[in-house]
């Protein structure tokens, strides 16, 4: 039997007013006639809660846009759960944030692209900067822990430590800095968002600066590329041991992109229950343990560490989702990934609206 998952990630929607070049949502979304409905995703909270769940992350597309938000994070609260909302605050209301504070959330996440206006606006396909401003002095007047997510990658890295202060000048209780990690959207864009060698030894040293002279002030937490890494992460704590994303139409699945896996079967919530699915399913338990493997993960001391790295990358890069992690300086398949950085290290680093692939709106608002 597998153990009990620590984190619960409820997509509500699809629906956004971002079309950030980066998303990590898949290619095909789903649009709002599909959506979960509130009493089944209040019983699947009520499930999460039995299996021993600590944390709720409410998130999209943007949580914001469904009118039952507050009523869900009320439920979360009930049922003793930590409650966080991953937000671009794009038509977020001091209104609405009440409502939520009153309904028990206890944290909130607001994603900002850029230190300048320019180029915050164009990763995020719509002028959407200002916005985010404004909304992170709401968030301030109210008790609950402010979290500031920048995703850094080629375009914008080198404007990192603008970022930083930035999220300190907004009162920041944390700073996540994450690189891009290439799925979804990033894994179409790549070629415009793989930073190169240099740029990734300067963000380190930036990133190590900031978090010594802000001890104590600002959490600093950030994730170090997967293509310039010796060995892979730990995806996700390892495929279906820590956590479970439910899509909005009710998928249930290990990970973000796991939909990317050809030949996966997700089970539904509207089906079944949370506890069958985490303990039985096809799709959690395919991955699990270390019987699927072959070398060099197969007999290799660290595959207890990193449980082989993350399947969809090996999927994406290799075409084979039980291959090692690619990233992985263990693997055959090692040399694609450093002829990637070499192709980035060699050209310029340059972009314009022009040359990003966008989702579009239509995706999701029939």
């Amino acid at each position: 039997m597998a153990s009990a998952p620590l984190s619960l990630i409820l997509e509500l929607t699809h629906r956004c007013p971002l079309h950030c070049v980066y998303c990590s949502n898949p290619l095909e979304m789903q649009a709002r006639q599909n959506e979960v409905d509130t009493e089944t995703w209040k019983r699947v909270i009520d499930e999460a809660a039995n299996l021993g769940i600590l944390q709720l992350n409410l998130t999209g597309g943007e949580p914001t846009l469904r009118e039952d938000l507050a009523e869900l994070i009320a439920h979360g609260r009930e049922k003793k759960l930590y409650s966080n909302v991953i937000t671009s605050a794009v038509g977020l209301t001091e209104e609405k944030l009440k409502q939520y504070v009153d309904a028990g959330l206890d944290h909130i996440q607001l994603s900002i692209q850029d230190a300048q206006a320019g180029p915050a606006n164009e990763y995020a396909g719509t002028k959407a900067h200002a916005l985010k401003l404004k909304a992170a002095e709401m968030i301030k007047k109210f008790k609950l822990a402010f979290t500031v997510n920048m995703v850094i990658h080629r375009q914008n890295i080198s404007r990192l430590e603008e970022m930083i202060e930035l999220a300190i000048g907004l009162g920041a209780d944390r700073l996540e800095i994450a690189h891009v990690q290439y799925y979804g959207w990033a894994f179409k864009n790549r070629a415009l968002l793989l930073p190169t060698s240099e740029q990734v030894k300067k963000s380190m040293t930036i990133i190590y600066a900031a978090q010594e002279r802000l001890k104590g002030k600002v959490r600093i937490d950030f994730a170090t590329p997967d293509y310039f890494a010796k060995f892979p992460k730990a995806c996700m704590g390892g495929w279906g041991a820590t956590t479970i994303l439910i899509d909005p139409a009710g998928r249930v699945m290990p990970c973000h992109s796991a939909m990317v896996i050809p030949g996966m079967v997700f089970d539904n919530v509207r089906d079944q229950s949370l506890s069958q699915i985490w303990e039985k399913s096809e799709a959690f338990n395919r991955f699990r343990g270390d019987g699927w493997m072959k070398g060099p993960c197969s007999s290799c001391d660290r595959k207890a560490v990193d449980f082989g790295g993350c399947r969809c990358q090996a999927f994406l890069v290799t075409g084979d989702a039980a291959a090692t992690d690619p990233v992985c300086s263990l693997s055959p398949k090692r040399p694609q990934i450093k002829e990637l950085i070499e192709t980035a290290n060699g050209a310029p680093i340059s972009s314009s609206p022009q040359e990003w692939i966008y989702r579009k709106l239509k995706d999701t608002s029939s």
